[in-house]
């Protein structure tokens, strides 16, 4: 089993033991964790607690992982948006809420399922749990991402997001007004030694840069376009919290305190690249989601 401590912190208390530890862990399910409460894989100060149990300040939480058992993919017949599609690769529109491959909690319901259905062909260079998936984003970000159908289409496009030669801008509504309009983040990001479930600009971390634009200020709110020089876990999400505008609605690097869209703002809403084979320039834009524009068009209102 693999073990795991978390020490809660302030804005943490008062969550149930359930909800923290899919807070935490944004690749486990709420109903995952409370199967491992029931089975005493969970301990708050040494002692296993029910599911209801509200974590205080300051709580040690310890817990246990079960290995993974060996998953069979299957096809699952899930809507999925597929903007563009040839013999070598294929553009999806990810919604909100949808994970990109299976993994210890999520065995059914991902992108990779509902790919498997979709298209014909996949990429095996990432192996059985995640053909054809070049890159990701996190579960309750929406937006673009490019998947190869071959093996020579995903080497190919892997270099190219090595070599920052993929263009890549998001869409994020962030707590704080920023006064100024354009501006780069560089630091480095790796794990946070305090929260091994968390990332955080440290001084030992793989280099990251994140520029962003003002596209709109409200009451509280700024509403920004950001642009990926490096693709780090969560680059995004913790660069802005570590200039102190951290993104709305995020249950890791935000405020308890936020817009209550289940998840954060952020979405994928451009991606430009050459054709891995042919080489010929494409770009796609994607609408930020339905529950996105609602709460733009709430701040509108109120500005």
């Amino acid at each position: 089993m693999s073990q795991f401590e978390h020490t809660v912190a302030a804005e943490q208390a008062g969550l149930r033991i359930d909800k923290l530890l899919s807070d935490i862990q944004e690749d486990v399910s709420r109903s995952q964790a409370q199967s491992w409460i029931k089975d005493d894989l969970v301990t708050v100060n040494g002692t296993t607690v029910k599911n209801k149990y509200t974590v205080q300040e300051g709580d040690e939480i310890a817990w246990s992982i079960p290995e993974p058992e060996e998953m069979e993919i299957k096809a699952e017949n899930i809507p999925l948006e597929i903007v563009y599609e040839d013999a070598d690769i294929a553009v999806v529109n990810k919604p909100r809420g949808m994970v990109v491959h299976p993994s210890n909690g999520h065995q059914s319901g991902t992108m990779v399922h509902a790919l498997l259905y979709h298209l014909k062909d996949l990429s095996g260079i990432n192996g059985t749990f995640r053909p054809g998936i070049v890159h990701r984003i996190d579960k309750d970000t929406s937006g673009l991402l490019v998947v190869a159908k071959h093996d020579k289409a995903h080497q190919k496009l892997t270099d190219m997001l090595k070599d920052h030669d993929i263009e890549r801008k998001y869409r994020a509504i962030v707590h704080g007004v920023i006064d100024h309009e354009y501006g780069t983040i560089e630091a480095p990001i790796g794990r946070d030694p305090n929260d091994r479930q968390k990332m955080a600009v440290v001084e030992n971390g793989k280099p990251a840069v994140t520029h962003f634009e003002v596209l709109e200020r409200f009451e509280g709110f700024t509403y920004i376009e950001c642009k990926l020089e490096t693709g780090r876990t969560h680059q995004i999400r913790v660069h802005m919290q570590y200039i102190s505008y951290p993104l709305a609605g995020d249950p890791k690097y935000g405020p308890r305190r936020t817009l209550d869209i289940g998840g954060q703002a952020l979405h994928a809403a451009v991606l430009g690249l050459h054709h891995p084979i042919t080489g010929e320039w494409m770009r796609f834009e994607a609408p930020v989601p339905e529950v996105f524009q609602a709460e733009l068009d709430k701040l509108k209102l109120n500005a």
